[in-house]
């Protein structure tokens, strides 16, 4: 068994489901306790739990919206009083629409910058007490290739997860001295409830330098990374891209 994350207790948001559950199940494999934060009480948060729970760690969950700050306080509270402790945050929770902007309502904006970019500001709040009184923590932010290349259709998206990386390389330095690091990750294009109906997703494939979408499994392995010690000593700021060739930077 690997044991990279022995005695330590992630969190994760959107854990439900796609990359969130993925990485989560990955914390758990390399010996990680984790709590789940989700809008979803139902049968794709209890399969995630079961996932976890195969590899012997215990496992928290809590029902969130990660725009309200008043959840996003007691879901973080009850975190660390169940474990006494909060080594890993990753920022996961997203939704996403599409809608050209000359036609978007600007509640469809607001909607989606409330999830995507306050959710992470606020999970980013409330972590950072308990890393700081540790003088450890890591904080991964999921971001989006589509932060870096645009995308029509879906500029409030795009916007949002840009915001996430500004907000990640700010905070890295402002907690650096906290023995926290924050960083970022972009993927490309995977195969999650999320894309399945997106316009742009379908049309993208043929452009992709590997010539096909990621899978969920394949992007946890960068978090782990990230999460680790001594993989994940030296980065902070940064942004990893595991996006099938998407973007080049």
């Amino acid at each position: 068994m690997n044991t990279r994350l022995a005695g330590r207790t992630a969190l994760v948001t959107g854990a439900a489901s796609g990359i969130g559950a993925a990485i989560a199940v990955a914390f758990a494999e390399e010996g990680a306790d984790v709590s789940l934060v989700d809008r979803d009480v139902g049968d794709h948060l209890a399969e995630v739990v079961r996932r976890c729970e195969k590899f012997g760690a215990t496992v928290h969950t809590e029902v969130a919206d990660v725009s309200d700050e008043d959840a996003v306080h007691a879901a973080f509270a009850a975190t660390v009083a169940r474990f006494g402790r909060l080594d890993v945050l990753v920022n996961n929770a997203g939704i996403i629409t599409e809608s050209r902007v000359a036609d978007m309502p600007a509640a469809l904006f607001d909607h989606m910058l409330a999830v995507h970019l306050r959710g992470t500001f606020l999970c980013c709040r409330a972590a950072l007490p308990t890393m700081r009184a540790q003088r450890h923590g890591r904080i991964i932010n999921i971001s989006s290739q589509l932060a870096l290349k645009g995308a029509p259709l879906l500029a409030h998206y795009c916007a949002a997860k840009a915001g996430i990386l500004g907000l990640t390389k700010a905070l890295a330095r402002e907690v650096a001295a906290d023995g926290i690091t924050v960083n970022a990750i972009a993927p490309g294009p995977i195969e999650t409830p999320l894309a399945d109906d997106l316009t742009e997703a379908k049309a993208s494939v043929a452009d992709l330098p590997l010539g096909r979408f990621g899978q969920p499994h394949e992007v946890a392995p960068t978090a782990v990374l990230l999460a680790g010690d001594p993989s994940g000593n030296l980065y902070t700021g940064q942004t990893l891209g595991p996006n099938s060739g998407d973007v080049m930077p």
